[in-house]
């Protein structure tokens, strides 16, 4: 494949793509252009899979792999949970745990757990327990600072 990729110093930014079949990389690079960031690229299986970031419920890291979970979908995406909070810049996502993300807006109901710790029930029904460490930043993040 070759890319030509010219810097310009006056008139409209563009983007052209020609191709003579679809594939999954034709179609990664068109998924990035047209999100403008807001969507996530992962596996299921040997399948490509794009999801946006509304879908997403948590992400969590088990064995050193790392996992979106939508209500209907578990997708193996690359990088680390550190690197997702970076490259997403998104308020709506939580670091509730050392191997947990996830969604604040896909928090269906809330409940105190001792050893200061949260339940936070999702849209899915499942149950993410906010870890105490996180606990404090995420009850600021409720009283609208963070």
């Amino acid at each position: 494949m070759k890319v030509d990729i010219q810097k310009i110093t006056e008139g409209d930014e563009s983007v052209v793509i020609r191709y003579r079949e679809g594939n999954s990389v034709i179609s990664r690079i068109i998924g990035i252009l047209q999100s403008e960031g807001n969507k996530l690229w992962g596996k299921i299986d040997d399948q490509n899979v794009c999801v946006s970031f509304d879908e997403i419920l948590y992400l969590e890291s088990v064995d050193d792999k790392v996992f979106a979970c939508t209500k209907d979908k578990v997708l193996r995406i690359d990088g680390s949970l550190n690197s997702f909070m970076l490259e997403s810049d998104d308020e709506c996502f939580f670091r509730c745990s050392k191997s947990m993300v996830l969604n604040v807006n896909r928090v269906v109901s809330l409940r105190s757990l001792s050893s200061n710790r949260i339940d936070a029930t999702m849209e899915g029904g499942e149950h993410i327990i906010i870890s105490r460490r996180y606990a404090s930043e995420f009850r600021k993040l409720l009283k609208g600072g963070r």
